[in-house]
């Protein structure tokens, strides 16, 4: 593969990991009383100011993943962001629903996924086509 379609490819994949956390922070702001009821109900205290801080971190981060800046520190801070989030809400072991268990292994296997992604990048940067 010649180093312009590696280039190419190297953008789509930021470009698909950061859309993710740009959706899902937007989808916080204008969901934000329904997210946070849902943090709540998982037992996570400060609900309000823990969810603005996700918001930030989800946009900024996602932002910088995009655009290729910094883009080893912040697939970093959305390493350490996605652990504790990933066994404090997609814990498949904290239900006994046959269907609840299957989505939330799913959940956790797809963060696992999402982890894997953000080590590549931590590990070979955001490509040549980056900020």
């Amino acid at each position: 593969m010649n180093q312009a379609n590696r280039n190419l490819i190297a953008l789509a994949a930021r470009v698909l990991l950061a859309g993710l956390f740009l959706f899902s922070g937007f989808n916080k702001i204008f969901n934000f009383a329904a997210t946070q009821e849902y943090m709540a109900s998982a037992g996570v205290p400060a609900t309000a100011v823990l969810l603005v801080l996700t918001i930030v971190l989800e946009l900024v981060a996602g932002t910088m993943i995009l655009i290729g800046y910094q883009a080893m520190l912040a697939a970093g801070a959305l390493i350490i962001f996605l652990i504790p989030v990933t066994l404090i809400f997609q814990n498949p072991l904290a239900y006994t629903d046959p269907l609840a268990v299957q989505h939330h292994t799913i959940h956790l296997v797809k963060n696992l996924a999402i982890i894997g992604g953000l080590l590549h990048i931590m590990a070979f940067g955001g490509g040549a086509w980056s900020v």
